[in-house]
């Protein structure tokens, strides 16, 4: 096989043994260095996208796309229901109220969130049906006349009361009732009708499902507070929830998951962007590294690159030489640092081997995910960058004059 005499020469050069092994080790530090820089960069991106991707699917998971609220009330939400799961998009609709309450049980009280939901409509909307553990949604409903409401607490909301499925809890809520001393709370006795997780700390520690017409007598109210939509695409929420807000007249607003979570996300996506330009920089001293080199080269090989022009070689050829130096070192070092980026983000992320304060983080371990676009975006920035490295060397050696080379030798 014919191999061009630059690529020949090049590979001869960075395989330099006697007298030119320093030079040798300063091309292997480089070829190092830009193997742990490109490593480094695809294990930060991956912690963070990993981290993005887990952090919304658990949010959507547990909560619906799409908020709808009527202005003139939810007087009849059956009949809401049906006209917004007409909605291009919509798959799933169920009403909603929200409250805030105190939960105590034994000697233990803490704060909750309280959630009424239709049992039959809410698996629908949200993942809640799916992360039961003790129990199940069909026991929020009285089992008989002298039965009370039940309600879903979350696993961690459930072992710091210390109770579990058929034990009675207390639920105090700010409405109360009215007596001759003004409204003064009340509290309301209900079973503990399963356990849930949802995978969130803060969902699992602080929020409780019960049927609507509990949160309806809990809060009173006579009506939802709103309709939930889940819709076949969680990015197109956005614009199906503006479509939503610009139809019907007006009669309804809406707030969808990525607008309610914008700040968390906008946070992640700053912070990934940081981490990243950050661990860069160890691309970038390797790519020095790899200026360095080269300008040693061409100062231990003016005598050759004297020669080689005055046997016919062209200054583009030299010049290729050691930009063909430089794009080795690069190619070398880019190659295996994105392949052990790559393994290691999928070793730490099979294996769960980074654990992280879960009250911080809200997982319990680092999720690595190594998108496609990611490892492109990083091979290509680092080979960038070694190409560019290579430039001013490479002129400085074909700029060399043979006479001047070889005068004292």
């Amino acid at each position: 096989m014919n191999v061009p005499f630059e690529l020949h020469i090049a590979t001869r050069y960075l395989l330099a043994r006697r007298k030119q092994a320093f030079i040798s080790v300063i091309s292997l530090i480089s070829t190092l260095g830009v193997t742990v820089g490109v490593m480094a960069v695809i294990i930060a991106l991956a912690i963070m996208t990993g981290l993005q991707q887990e952090l919304r699917d658990r949010i959507v998971g547990s909560s619906p796309h799409i908020y709808v609220y009527s202005r003139d009330g939810l007087t009849d939400f059956q009949q809401e229901i049906a006209r917004l799961k007409q909605v291009p998009h919509v798959i799933g609709a169920a009403p909603a109220i929200l409250g805030r309450a105190l939960i105590s049980a034994r000697t233990r009280t803490e704060a909750i969130q309280v959630k009424g939901i239709d049992p039959a409509l809410e698996p629908a909307v949200t993942d809640v049906k799916s992360s039961v553990l003790t129990g199940g949604v069909d026991l929020l409903a009285p089992r008989n006349d002298d039965d009370v409401f039940g309600i879903l607490l979350g696993k961690d909301l459930a072992q710091s009361l210390g109770v579990s499925v058929g034990d009675y809890v207390n639920l105090t809520t700010p409405e109360g009732i009215l007596t001759p001393m003004g409204p003064q709370p009340l509290p309301r006795k209900l079973r503990v009708a399963g356990t849930f997780s949802l995978g969130l700390y803060e969902f699992d520690t602080t929020m409780g499902f019960t049927s609507l017409d509990a949160a309806k007598r809990l809060f009173k109210k006579d009506e939802p507070d709103m309709i939930q939509l889940r819709v076949d695409d969680m990015y197109a929420a956005p614009a199906i929830a503006h479509g939503i807000d610009d139809g019907f007249e007006g009669h309804y607003t809406t707030q969808d998951w990525a607008d309610i979570n914008q700040p968390l996300f906008s946070a992640l996506w700053l912070e990934k962007i940081a981490v990243s330009l950050a661990i860069s920089l160890i691309v970038m001293v390797a790519a020095l590294n790899i200026i360095a080199s080269l300008i040693l080269l061409v100062m231990e090989k003016s005598r050759d690159i004297a020669i080689l022009k005055t046997m016919g070689a062209s200054a583009k050829s030299v010049t290729t030489i050691f930009i063909l130096q430089g794009v080795i070192i690069g190619f070398i070092g880019t190659a295996v640092g994105g392949a052990l980026g790559f393994t290691l983000a999928r070793v730490f992320d099979r294996y769960q081997l980074i654990k992280v304060p879960v009250d911080v983080y809200q997982v319990s371990h680092l999720p690595f995910t190594v998108l496609p676009l990611d490892l492109l975006l990083v091979i290509s920035i680092a080979m960038l960058i070694c190409f560019l490295a290579t430039i001013y060397p490479s002129r400085q050696a074909a700029k060399l004059d043979p006479a001047q080379a070889l005068r004292y030798e």
